[in-house]
């Protein structure tokens, strides 16, 4: 049997759609100068009323890249602010979470499989996790 390295299975997927978001961005921001629009309505606007914004749609995805990459690694988790409303200042968001997941190394990622996690949310409530459970029950489908 061959083992699945987390590394390989977090960093550089993280790393490759972020990258992606980021072009996205760029097309939106061309967009809306191409059609006159407010860059903020884009950001401000939902597919479907139960769903974020953009704008925190883009919080939340680089929110569970830097959680689980750091978490997985023990590494310290670079604080990133929840007040970015512009498309700059939403790519440079993304630019920093690609920066911190590409300092980390495979061998500080790898064999977290059964790792403890435990993570306080502001409510109060705790919830434990392996670093396999984090990464493919929670991070990674929330992140997608």
């Amino acid at each position: 049997m061959t083992n699945i390295s987390m590394y390989k299975i977090s960093a550089p997927i993280f790393v490759q759609f972020l990258t992606s978001l980021s072009a996205v961005l760029d097309k939106a921001a061309a967009f809306c100068e191409a059609k006159k629009i407010e860059p903020s309505v884009l950001l401000n606007t939902r597919l479907a009323p139960d769903m974020f914004p953009l704008g925190r749609q883009v919080r939340a995805a680089t929110d569970h890249a830097v959680n689980a990459c750091g978490r997985l690694a023990g590494a310290e988790m670079p604080t990133l602010p929840n007040s970015d409303a512009t498309i700059p200042e939403l790519k440079e968001r993304i630019a920093k979470t690609i920066e911190f997941i590409k300092g980390l190394k495979p061998a500080q990622i790898d064999g977290s499989e059964d790792k403890d996690i435990k993570i306080t949310f502001p409510s109060g409530a705790v919830r434990e996790f392996t670093g396999q459970s984090l990464l493919l029950n929670n991070s990674l489908p929330n992140f997608y």
